[in-house]
């Protein structure tokens, strides 16, 4: 039996997979509860939208609980090579803004010589995620028939609401999809040598903002299925 970290950014986001939790986490961001789902023993939080939010209840429950995994979960906006109601997981977390606008263009961290962590080995702006979970993550999703794609995700501060500033965005680390939280989690993560996973629902196509084309209830449903499939084939 795994002892399980569950962080999703807002209450829209776990709802499918919240009510298979006993007992059934509080809607409320910042609430750390603890309860079981499939035989596993899960910490829970709702850590907010942004970069900052995720990263303090990623070291809340990091700082008090002890687990052998961390999975952030919620909703996506793709690039390309994905369709509105896939299931997503990220190879690499990447800060999409941090580093400097030079006359030649932006330039991540690496060219500025400061890291955002050091440890093992030296962090600029990409995170690996653990490898095993990854493609257990994958299996899991493609298992119980979804479609179900892994790459680079992008942690902004500013969503892309145009096609233009949406493929500015993704040419920096040939990003999937973009997010609010991915980097920072993962940052926590690897300060702590926590092993994470990232998985993530298509609600939308990065183009010309219109939320008339979005599904977030599908986003929701197919992520929350993919997680909780996750979770039961763990040993």
């Amino acid at each position: 039996m795994a002892n399980i970290g569950l962080i999703a950014p807002t209450p829209l986001e776990s709802a499918g997979l919240r009510c298979q939790i006993k007992p059934s986490p509080h809607e409320e961001q910042g609430v750390i509860m603890k309860g079981y789902l499939h035989r596993h023993h899960v910490i829970f939080s709702h850590c907010g939208v942004g970069k900052v939010n995720a990263a303090h209840s990623t070291t809340l429950i990091l700082e008090n609980n002890e687990i052998d995994f961390l999975l952030l979960f919620g909703i996506a906006g793709a690039y390309s090579n994905a369709a509105i109601g896939d299931v997503v997981v990220a190879e690499t977390e990447n800060y999409g803004e941090e580093g400097v606008m030079t006359g030649e263009g932006w330039k991540p961290m690496d060219f500025t010589g400061f890291t955002l962590l050091k440890n093992k080995i030296e962090y600029f702006n990409t995170f690996l995620m653990d490898r095993k979970l990854l493609k257990l993550a994958i299996n899991a999703s493609k298992d119980i028939g979804l479609n179900t794609h892994a790459g680079h995700f992008i942690t902004v501060s500013q969503c892309s609401g145009t096609r233009i500033s949406g493929d500015i965005m993704q040419k920096r680390f040939n990003g999937l999809c973009e997010n609010m939280e991915g980097a920072a989690v993962a940052h926590i993560c690897s300060m702590y040598d926590i092993p994470v996973i990232e998985v993530r629902g298509i609600s939308n196509i990065i183009e010309d903002r219109d939320m008339k084309k979005w599904n977030i209830p599908l986003a929701v449903s197919n992520c929350n299925k993919a997680v909780s499939e996750l979770i039961r084939k763990m040993e």
